[in-house]
């Protein structure tokens, strides 16, 4: 029988159906570090969305066959342990294939029409005491025609391509940063930067994009670049984006992702006097459709490794 334990299900706010074959279930809100090992104690499956899941740990899971991740992403697993253990990893690609990309219009949208600062000045009472019936006391730029720049080009980067071109926009697809050669379709990494008139982020989390945007980065784009990340805060130097904003460097940010989370060490992007940012707390992806979806591919997957046909494996 398979012992299934879902070590963070406080973190997906969608009820998961029970996978329909013979297993025990464990489920719960949050794990720490010191309670992995008590809890693991014996699991062939592991459910899990952010837990961090390394060698140290993997080593002593004698019976484990599977870890079903209830994300896209797997940056918290050490694929490589996972691999030479002979432990599968499976996760869910493509379903917030709408909810991130209408997330990243969100940002986009609500910083080139000056969303936040309109709000507060009709809160603030300028509207009413304005002599003017209109109050167009902040710029607003419309979309179409503005350059796009994709870095990263999975579903959610062609999903958000697919938004842009109904507004009229034009993309540019980045290279990987570094490369000696340009894939067909592809800009270079360094020329996206410096071309593009707002920049989204759809890169996986690796030791080769960490902190793939810093100071010198931020250099190339222009004074007036937005720049979004829906995908992990360990792809910005936050410090180097704060003082960018600041310092007008860049136009204004869009964020869903910060390098911890939740931050309770706090962050240079959370500081009151950075100016034209906005950050949402890491729920680009929890549109109801997509948590839906989701949950239902997870016992997907799940129920296909147990009978002998795995789908969606990423330790391949």
């Amino acid at each position: 029988m398979q012992r299934i334990v879902f070590l963070d299900s406080g973190t997906v706010p969608v009820e998961l159906r029970k996978p329909g074959f013979s297993h025990t279930w464990s489920a719960y809100e949050q794990t720490s570090a010191d309670q992995l090992q008590e809890r693991l104690a014996n699991a062939t499956i592991i459910v899990t969305n952010k837990v961090q899941l390394r060698e140290p740990v993997l080593s002593k899971l004698s019976q484990l066959r599977l870890i079903a991740v209830t994300a896209t992403g797997y940056d918290n697993i050490e694929i490589q342990v996972c691999r030479k253990r002979g432990i599968a990893v499976a996760n869910v690609p493509g379903y917030a294939k709408q909810s991130v990309p209408e997330h990243v219009f969100l940002f986009i949208l609500a910083l080139r029409r000056n969303l936040v600062a309109y709000r507060e000045a009709v809160r603030a009472g300028r509207w009413k005491t304005s002599p003017h019936p209109n109050l167009a006391v902040f710029p607003i730029e419309d979309l179409h025609g503005s350059l796009l720049g994709l870095v990263g080009y999975g579903a959610l980067a062609r999903g958000v391509e697919q938004l842009a071109r109904a507004f009229g926009m034009q993309i540019l697809i980045a290279e990987r940063k570094g490369a000696n050669s340009l894939r067909p379709g592809r800009a270079s990494f360094a020329d996206v930067l410096k071309q593009a008139d707002i920049v989204s982020l759809h890169s996986p989390l690796t030791p080769e994009t960490q902190q793939l945007l810093g100071t010198y980065e931020f250099s190339l784009m222009k004074p007036s670049d937005l720049l979004i990340n829906t995908a992990r805060g360990g792809l910005i130097d936050e410090a180097a984006l704060a003082e960018a904003l600041r310092s007008g460097r860049l136009a204004g940010a869009g964020l869903d992702v910060l390098s911890e989370e939740p931050p309770k060490n706090g962050s240079p992007l959370l500081e009151n006097d950075v100016p034209n940012l906005i950050v949402t707390p890491h729920v680009a992806w929890t549109s109801r459709q997509a948590l839906a979806i989701l949950a239902e591919e997870v016992i997907l997957n799940i129920e296909a490794f147990n009978s002998g046909r795995p789908r969606n494996l990423v330790t391949l």
